[in-house]
């Protein structure tokens, strides 16, 4: 045997090894939770109808939700909830059904469909427990038992990733949204108040000093985004004239918050404006528009964003691009409100490719600088998001065990967006591709390839290879150059296979940009007077930029 195929055989000994970690690092549990299997087929939501009754001193709750669903055939149904959360009872139209738990996992028996249309049936569960409690919300994820600054009760939940079986029961994947919305009822005691998502349409005073808020949103919502708020609050609005017609703008708050909010507030409309510029309408007219303030920092809850910034403006009072034009708007109100059109309109079917909702909303930040402040304000507080950048692992997660992929697909996902931005060379293609997205893909699931077909088609250049640079690989395209002989040479390295990407350059600062296509291949344009010009790549290209030596045959 030769020395050198003992290498390759210990390399794919290493390889196996590193692949087996790999998958030994996600559990059946993992699959089950992000997997399309046997559990969750044949099936499909159509309507949630939650109630919930929080016990707030024992931090803990009971309730039932009314699953409407399209039975094509099913025999046995995966209901997600997780430990130590219980179900009680659940009863398939009215009729009760056999039931065994699978850690956050439970199979319910149902008497199968024997037509041959699919038919429209109803899943009733009861449950109640002491859910999981967040400790860092919204970074982990639970349900959140606090007090306000007058020791009033201040409770909410953010499961973003955990997911929303962390607290009731559900299909918690992505890809099957309850297409006709939820109704959500919260019962708290009657000096509190529940504050749902979408519009409230009951309210109703019960026995032993309770109150009901039933809330309901109309149209696809994500499992993650449905949550109660229940707190002191005081309630304002306005009206928006928007793309779409009047929008309802309606601001919770807690009452001693009441004045600040009236001011910090302001800056709601003025994203509003910002984003149906340069994404389109609004998704969500019929359901409002609504902040709440939460006890934890923000989370992009369907047409109920959670707002707890303080007040303040950029991001707790601090700026994420260390540029100052961060500090010149409320980065809660500009970031979670961006989600409504991506994440909430447009919603990846697996959370491995949650890039689709945070790099477009990482990037509607330097989209809402511009629109207020001009290209260069925007350009230079998107490129000091760069220092944020880990390059560690890869964008794009795990698919079909509910993982998702590195931190980097918020400032790295949007400086790759911006990227792209400079590749087509037209704000007006641009922003109609953004615009055609959000229209394209209204009120529904995709994949990452969906997205990337869609641009390239729509801007006529193929962006395959620089998608899966910036997202399945880690290192950034270096591009190398040389002078030599009155001739600028260049290429990019650490870069896929078959790379190339058109650049903006010059050759001192003076002159305008100019347009070459750089490969992995070395290539050379011929210069004059190659000791007085400098290599200048427009900055506005997320790439590294590297002199190396000359390089001869």
């Amino acid at each position: 045997m030769k020395i050198n195929d003992i290498k390759k055989i210990s390399l794919v000994w290493i390889f196996s090894l590193i692949n087996l970690v790999v998958i030994a690092q996600f559990t059946n549990q993992d699959t089950l939770r992000g997997s399309i299997g046997t559990g969750r087929q044949h099936w499909d939501i159509t309507h949630y109808d939650i109630n919930v009754t929080p016990n707030i001193e024992a931090k803990s709750i009971s309730g039932k939700n009314i699953i409407t669903l399209i039975d094509s055939g099913i025999n046995l149904i995966q209901i997600d909830l997780q430990q130590p959360m219980e179900l009680d009872s659940v009863f398939f139209d009215n009729q009760p059904c056999l039931f065994k738990r699978n850690g956050n996992v439970f199979w319910v028996e149902v008497v199968s469909n024997k037509s041959p249309k699919p038919i429209i049936k109803k899943l009733t569960c009861y449950f109640h427990g002491t859910p999981k409690e967040a400790i860092h919300p919204p970074w982990d994820g639970g349900w959140i038992w606090k007090k306000d600054e007058l020791n009033n009760p201040f409770v909410s939940v953010a499961c973003q990733g955990l997911g929303a079986s962390v607290w009731f029961p559900c299909k918690d994947v992505q890809s099957d949204e309850p297409e006709n919305g939820c109704n959500l009822t919260i019962i708290v005691p009657d000096s509190l108040v529940g504050i749902g998502n979408g519009r409230l349409i009951q309210q109703k005073k019960l026995s032993n000093n309770l109150i009901s808020f039933t809330w309901q949103v109309k149209s696809p919502i994500n499992n993650y985004n449905i949550v109660p708020y229940i707190g002191n609050y005081k309630h304002f609005s306005e009206v928006y004239k928007g793309l779409n017609g009047l929008l309802n703008m309606d601001y919770w708050v807690l009452e001693n918050h009441f004045n600040k909010a009236k001011v910090q507030f302001k800056d709601a409309p003025r994203l509003m404006k910002a984003l149906e510029y340069w994404f389109g309408p609004y998704p969500f007219y019929q359901d409002g528009y609504k902040l709440v303030e939460a006890p934890h920092l923000g989370m992009e809850h369907q047409s109920a964003i959670a707002y707890g910034n303080e007040f303040t403006k950029g991001y707790l009072g601090s700026d994420l691009s260390n540029t100052g034009w961060g500090l010149k708007w409320d980065f809660i109100i500009v970031h979670e409100s961006g989600h409504e059109w991506f994440a909430n309109n447009i919603t990846s079917k697996d959370i491995a490719d949650m890039w689709i909702h945070e790099s477009f909303t990482n990037y509607s930040e330097t989209l809402f600088t511009e629109y207020y402040y001009g290209k260069k304000a925007a350009n230079t507080y998107l490129q000091g998001l760069r220092n944020n950048i880990k390059n560690g692992t890869p964008i794009i997660g795990k698919y079909g065990v509910n993982n998702e992929g590195s931190g980097d697909m918020y400032d790295k996902g949007g400086n790759m967006i911006h990227t792209i931005r400079q590749i087509i060379n037209n704000d007006k293609k641009f922003r109609e591709i953004l615009i055609g997205l959000n229209k394209t893909f209204y009120h529904k699931t995709v994949t990452t390839k969906e997205i990337e077909n869609y641009i390239s088609k729509n801007s006529g250049f193929d962006f395959s290879k620089i998608f899966d640079q910036y997202l399945r690989k880690t290192e950034i395209p270096v591009l190398e150059y040389y002078f030599d002989s009155n001739q600028l040479h260049y290429r990019f390295s650490h870069t896929v296979s078959d790379f190339k990407m058109p650049v903006q350059y010059k050759l001192d600062a003076h002159s305008k940009y100019k347009w070459i296509t750089v490969s992995n291949d070395w290539k050379y344009i011929k210069v004059e007077n190659v000791s007085a010009f400098n290599f200048i790549v427009d900055p506005n290209f997320y790439i590294n930029v590297k002199e190396v030596p000359a390089f001869h045959f």
